[in-house]
């Protein structure tokens, strides 16, 4: 290693500089007497992986309890999961959801108000969360295992006694009205939102949050929401680390067992059919436009989920190693990044996605680059090496779902919820190793509808026009104050 001085004015600058010889530059490896590489010989077992389910047991008012016991830090985790989503808003609250979960947080408990409780939790060092989802109401909390006692009876009053704080609602909504206020900043949320509200017109997942929904709500709305769903028999818990299962037992009991009101059950409305065959125009004066293609996918019970994985893999999915990416980004550079997506709906058909950002004048080639690549999925079978490539990446990042237990353990408590096959973890590589090249261009052929797909823009209205003729269709504006 030398170092080469090198003087500006004003400047120094000291570079390493390491020299090589060719011999260095050049591959090395061990040959057989064949004329083969030794590592293109060598033979691996299977990797044998099993999944390690956790414990499953009932506490005496009827909640489910999944336990993992992981004693490699003296740390406890527990998940309380109520089926209580935005699905279940009443019509005209959208945001009553979110903003319920943020005043169960921070709205008191029990025999602490709102800044008691924020100190307990401090005191206590836990990591606390409520978030909400489509379909659930999710509270996490983590904390050293010697205070674990004391954290779950802070969860439990969370859980079962809420205050609803009028202070700390006003302080949430504010937060909700400030989140919609700067939603025009992001493009690529705007085209999300307009993409959830197109899929599923006249369902609570098309719905928004704006500035008069929010600020139509009140203490009482959240509280006859909360009544109304948050019981027992919709609930869920998941508790793993250093402790036993009778420990466990022990501290869930004394803190959620005694937990008895009768709520009503979740129900989710069933989709309508939409025809969304038209182009969406946002107008928003950028220099790059937001490209997003859309349809409903599939759900959970369809078998095809398996193939579609490994053809979205190929498509879109699989990074640098896409068809999107080579054609859009690599062979042509009109975007950074290109992305397809197939969300597999857990009770209801998911959305696919396709999209990027490009520059405006480049819309609409972009645009047909993409409808090409998928009709070529349709028209084409893929190669043998891009079937093996989706397969062998697919399988091998499949592991890391389970390197954390509680991660793992919430993952089965999620698919029980939602009714997923038993065997779906146990048999999820075996089955995308058995997707076939036939099986790819059948279900490319079956879902994959280019000229059937919503196409939304969110950019320059005045420059999208040369774009806009060339692609023809039906073309509606949305101003962005209607998203707000």
């Amino acid at each position: 290693m030398r170092s080469l001085r090198i003087i500006l004015p004003g400047v120094v600058l000291f570079v390493a500089v390491t020299i090589f010889s060719l011999s260095c530059s050049l591959p090395v490896y061990a040959v057989t007497d064949s004329g083969d590489r030794v590592v293109d010989t060598l033979k691996f077992a299977p990797l044998d992986f099993k999944i390690q389910y956790p414990q499953k047991f009932k506490l005496s008012n009827g909640i489910q309890v999944y336990f993992k016991q992981d004693s490699e830090l003296p740390l406890v985790d527990v998940t309380v999961a109520v089926a209580a989503g935005k699905v279940s808003v009443p019509n005209k609250k959208t945001g009553l959801s979110q903003l319920l979960a943020m005043s169960l947080r921070s709205g008191g408990a029990g025999k602490w108000d709102a800044d008691q409780l924020d100190q307990r939790l401090d005191d206590l060092a836990a990591g606390v969360r409520v978030s909400s989802s489509a379909y659930t109401t999710d509270f996490h909390m983590s904390l050293l295992s010697e205070d674990a006692n004391s954290g779950l009876e802070v969860l439990a009053a969370m859980v079962q006694k809420p205050r609803f704080s009028p202070k700390r609602f006003a302080i949430a909504r504010q937060q909700v009205l400030e989140s919609i206020r700067r939603r025009g900043d992001s493009p690529a949320s705007i085209a999300r939102l307009l993409m959830m509200n197109r899929l599923y017109a006249g369902h609570p997942l098309a719905d928004f949050t704006t500035k008069h929904s929010v600020e139509s709500l009140t203490v009482a709305d959240l509280q006859r929401q909360y009544e109304r769903y948050f019981g027992p028999a919709n609930a869920r818990i998941v508790i793993s680390g250093a402790l036993t299962k009778a420990q466990a037992s022990s501290l869930l009991e004394q803190s959620f067992g005694s937990w008895k009101v009768t709520v009503d059950s979740q129900v989710v409305p069933k989709l309508s059919n939409n025809n969304y065959t038209e182009t969406v125009v946002v107008d928003r004066p950028v220099p790059q436009t937001t490209v997003l293609m859309t349809q409903l996918g599939i759900e959970k019970s369809n078998p095809d989920l398996y193939a579609i994985q490994v053809m979205n893999y190929i498509l879109g999915g699989g990074g640098f190693s896409s068809r999107l990416m080579r054609e859009v980004r690599s062979n042509r550079g009109l975007a950074y990044s290109v992305y397809s997506y197939f969300s597999v709906g857990r009770r209801l058909r998911g959305p696919f996605l396709a999209g990027c950002e490009t520059k405006n004048s480049s819309v609409a080639e972009v645009v047909e680059l993409m409808r090409t690549q998928i009709k070529k999925m349709r028209n084409t079978p893929v190669t043998r090496q891009e079937l093996q490539q989706a397969q062998s990446s697919l399988i091998n990042s499949f592991i890391f779902a389970f390197s954390d237990s509680h991660a793992l353990s919430t993952r089965i408590m999620e698919q029980e919820m939602y009714g997923y096959p038993e065997d779906y973890l146990e048999h999820y590589r075996q089955r995308i190793s058995e997707v076939t090249i036939a099986d790819v261009q059948r279900v490319a052929t079956k879902y994959m509808q280019p000229q059937r797909q919503l196409l939304i823009l969110v950019g320059d209205k005045h420059q999208l026009q040369p774009a806009l003729q060339q692609l023809g269709g039906d073309v509606e504006e949305v101003k962005l104050e209607s998203l707000l």
